[in-house]
């Protein structure tokens, strides 16, 4: 007679997958609001859509976390990765007058263990109820034989509604207008490729050295910023956001100038981070300023009458100016 095979030798635990998806459902209807309809497990999220819009438009951003990933996988450290992968959506839709409503992940590993995934998902539900906003699904692949048995991958997309008189925020910049830097609490979800270069390869560091007082795998986990809260509190005064991911200051914020505007940034005024003054060290400035935020997480745009209203609600600083000339940055 021949052997008969099961699901579980080919290397996919049905049974380790619906153990999962029990243990998060707290973590997940914690992060429900009103305008959730039904609950965990149906084949597609059902969001209702908020009222009070003349002409509502649906937006929708998507991310991962980059070869961060890497990091958070080898040292064990679970927790704040999902937070990043919810930062990197939740904040490119503010930038166009977004409001958040809902977010879904893609899970997919080689060998699914329940508790590592329940990290991984509590980081996620931590970061939508930071951003307000409700995790209505999901998706866990066990796929063995496309990843090793460590490893996995994380994706997402947020969809976030506004109005759409709103949304274009680049007609809304102009000559005169002021450059807000909000801080940034770390390297973000970018460049870790050249961060993992170069401190592990190059120089052989290791994830238990100290670095400003902490380990530096502690410096290297921190969680992506979510700036949703802010961007609420604040909406009115705000011209255009640009939020600082790969490519830096000098590619994100060109995003929203338009012809004949030019953003002056004083390079002094930016409030760098110790990680980056190090990494300097060994990277050339202009190769810096092109891969990392350098304290910058996101910049504001805003009448020269509002900026003080906005430091005194929020953390943002000063950093330059919009004047005429041809679209881009000058890092003065």
């Amino acid at each position: 007679m021949k052997e008969k095979l099961s699901y579980a030798q080919s290397g996919v635990d049905i049974d380790a997958g619906n153990d999962f998806v029990e243990a998060i459902k707290s973590d997940v209807k914690s992060t429900f609001d009103t305008n959730v309809i039904g609950g965990i497990g149906s084949f597609a999220g059902a969001y209702a859509l908020p009222g009070g819009y003349e002409e509502p438009v649906i937006l929708s951003a998507t991310d991962g976390v980059g070869t961060k990933l890497k990091l958070a996988i080898e040292s064990g450290k679970l927790d704040t990765v999902g937070i990043d992968l919810v930062a990197m959506c939740v904040n490119d839709l503010i930038c166009n007058f977004a409001t958040p409503m809902f977010f879904l992940d893609y899970y997919a590993t080689g060998r699914l263990v329940p508790e590592d995934a329940k990290r991984v998902v509590s980081g996620i539900a931590a970061g939508c109820r930071e951003a307000e906003c409700s995790l209505i699904g999901g998706e866990t692949a066990e796929m063995p034989g496309m990843y090793s048995q460590d490893d996995f991958d994380l994706a997402g997309f947020a969809v976030g509604i506004a109005e759409k008189r709103e949304m274009d925020r680049v007609s809304r910049v102009s000559e005169g207008q002021i450059l807000l830097a909000l801080p940034s609490s770390g390297i973000h979800s970018n460049g870790y490729s050249l961060v993992r270069k170069l401190l592990f390869e190059k120089l052989h560091m290791s994830f238990e050295d100290e670095f400003n007082g902490a380990p530096l795998i502690d410096t290297l986990l921190a969680p992506t910023r979510i700036y949703v809260k802010e961007f609420k509190s604040n909406r009115e005064n705000i011209g255009a956001l640009a939020h600082i991911t790969g490519g830096g200051i000098v590619e994100n914020l060109p995003r929203v100038l338009p012809e004949g505007m030019r953003a002056i940034v004083q390079k002094e005024k930016i409030r760098t981070l110790p990680i980056f003054d190090f990494i300097s060290e060994y990277v050339e400035e202009e190769e810096m300023y092109r891969t990392f935020n350098m304290g910058v997480g996101m910049v504001w745009i805003a009448d020269s009458e509002t900026v003080d209203t906005i430091m005194s609600e929020t953390d943002a600083y000063v950093i330059g100016e919009i004047v005429s000339g041809e679209r881009g940055v000058t890092l003065a």
